[in-house]
């Protein structure tokens, strides 16, 4: 995890900086195959070179990025969790519990989609 720890660094709230190191700890732990990189100065994870996950911080939530298609194809569960979604993310408000199922999800699906992707993005 050192490869995050200029980025987690510069998190000034302590409670939003101790779950974004914890929810990047626990990918690293549940997906030990991933890369831990930093990219366009977010955090993200890939696999034989392609983009698996990203993360970005704001004030009001955790953004996880499993790139458009990963936010169609789990739109309607991002919602259903109470979640709201852009076109590239989902936002987990800080002040709820992080859903790791739901993250899980968007990662095994990438992992899988991406398989034979030979770019870095789709």
């Amino acid at each position: 995890m050192e490869v995050f720890a200029e980025f987690l660094a510069k998190i000034d709230n302590p409670d939003n900086r101790a779950r974004t190191e914890d929810v990047l700890t626990w990918v690293s732990e549940k997906y030990p195959q991933l890369v831990p990189v930093i990219k366009w100065n977010q955090p993200m994870f890939t696999d034989h070179d392609t983009y698996i996950i990203g993360f970005s911080v704001s004030k009001q939530h955790l953004a996880v990025s499993p790139e458009q298609a990963g936010i169609n194809h789990f739109s309607e569960q991002i919602v259903q969790a109470g979640y709201k979604h852009t076109k590239m993310l989902a936002q987990f408000p800080w002040n709820r519990p992080f859903d790791y199922e739901l993250l899980e999800k968007m990662i095994d699906y990438n992992i899988a989609d991406k398989a034979g992707c030979t770019s870095f993005w789709r």
